[in-house]
């Protein structure tokens, strides 16, 4: 039996009672050294590297093996890493992460990560969902290896472990400690964005405090420290989407978009669409109205009995007529409508799109024509998928060839409001810098 492929951002669902996770690549002169590590994570047990093993857990220098019937009924993740201490992870030819059953031998997936100048990279990661475990792909890394891995996750690094004894090899593991990002006073914020979060209320303020402090640590991870940027938010509206709206998940989505607005954009806005059948652009979301603007404007699509209705004006606090966008999923046009307004407004930085969905793609050539088209423009499209839908090309986009710079990134989550914000922040925004500098490159960017 051979390994399932998977594309980043993929899961599969794991039936085995114990699992090998197993590293392989091209070996060769200049090629760094590349080690493995574990890292556990749960909800009251905090974050345990493992280097060697733990109950549970067992670190070779080429793969690890987890027991998962004997993992302690905490551990709720347990992220797989390829390390190393010399260049980055990219100078690694044909590295790829084989997962199998560990008992039978028989494979289970192959994720070929990619990675670039990473010297700490999640190739795949271990998770309980319903009480069962799955595997899902994920080659997303830091540049300043471990150390950044530890600050993400809000632990401290072990000291060097001694070399295990023959018999009883000992286990050293980090004491968590708390995450030192205290909220910024007023010498770190400036004056106008200063007045805008002192508007909201007090909690919202604290949680976009730590929010941007933790995009700012993922751009830093990245090299990409001080990059301006626009940004702006695509939200699916479709009638399979009225769940994610009713449960409140696209709001928080929406809040947690916005801390990447206020570190990303020198005026600390974020231009908005929805869309389903049709696009509709939203009013700009500015800070000092994050609660106004998530009560008014995140909403589902509706049905029409007589058809598509001819959109009405906006109403006064700039509300859409959702009627009229339909409950459909037609990506294309809402990217063909973002395209027109950037050629529309230049800017001197480049447009990040931070776009939504719960899948349903079928509009899988056209959807790949705009985004082709749009290769040699100032964008780069970062597509997130909530839950288990068909993303069609979107998914696939990453292995397209005849594109000069890969101008799209995208991956999925089962439930993304059980994402930690570190991890949120780290995938959405690890593929941005690469787009910039090859853009740059390129000349598609100044």
């Amino acid at each position: 039996m051979t390994e399932t492929p998977l594309a980043k951002g993929a899961n599969l669902p794991i039936d085995a009672a114990a699992v090998r996770a197993a590293l392989s690549w091209r070996a060769g002169p200049g090629v760094p050294a590349v080690g493995t590590a574990a890292l556990l994570l749960g909800p009251d047990d905090g974050p345990r590297l493992v280097r060697t093993h733990a109950p549970g857990v067992l670190v070779r220098p080429d793969g690890i093996d987890v027991d998962l019937a004997a993992l302690a009924p905490a551990v709720q993740r347990v992220l797989l890493l390829a390390v190393t201490d010399g260049a980055g992870l990219g100078a690694v030819p044909g590295l790829s992460l084989l997962l199998g059953d560990a008992r039978t031998g028989a494979g289970l997936a192959r994720f070929d990560p990619e990675p670039g100048a990473e010297r700490a990279l999640v190739c795949g990661e271990l998770y309980r969902r319903d009480g069962r475990w799955k595997f899902r792909a994920v080659g997303q890394g830091w540049t300043d290896g471990l150390a950044g891995l530890a600050v993400a996750h809000g632990f401290t690094l072990p000291e060097p472990e001694p070399e295990p004894e023959p018999e009883t090899p000992p286990v050293q593991v980090p004491v968590p400690v708390p995450l030192p990002l205290p909220l910024p006073g007023p010498e770190s914020t400036a004056g106008q964005g200063e007045e805008e979060e002192r508007a909201l209320p007090v909690d919202m303020r604290k949680r976009l405090s730590l929010r941007k402090q933790q995009v700012a640590v993922s751009l830093r991870k990245h090299g990409a420290q001080g990059l301006v940027a626009r940004v702006v938010l695509v939200l699916d509206a479709s009638g399979s989407m009225a769940g994610l709206y009713h449960r409140g998940v696209v709001a928080d989505v929406v809040e947690r978009m916005a801390a990447v607005a206020a570190q990303l954009d020198e005026d600390r806005t974020m231009q908005a669409w929805t869309f389903a059948t049709w696009p509709a652009r939203l009013p700009d979301l500015r800070l000092s109205e994050l609660p106004e603007w998530l009560g008014r404007h995140v909403r589902v699509g509706e049905i029409s009995l007589f058809g598509r209705r001819k959109v009405r004006p906006p109403l006064p606090d700039g509300r859409v007529d959702m009627k009229a966008v339909g409950v459909n999923n037609d990506e294309q046009k809402v990217i063909a409508e973002v395209r027109a307004h950037v050629r529309e407004n230049p800017t001197a930085e480049p447009t990040l799109v931070l776009f939504f969905s719960d899948g349903g793609v079928y509009r899988n050539s056209e959807i790949e024509q705009q985004l082709r088209a749009a290769v040699e423009e100032p964008v780069f499209w970062q597509f997130v998928g909530l839950g288990h839908g068909d993303y069609g090309v979107l998914e696939r986009f990453d292995t397209l060839p005849g594109r000069r710079v890969d101008n799209v990134g995208f991956f999925a989550v089962d439930d993304i409001s059980t994402l930690p914000d570190p991890e949120l922040y780290d995938r959405l925004l690890s593929e941005f810098p690469q787009w910039v500098a090859a853009a740059r490159r390129a000349g598609i960017l100044r």
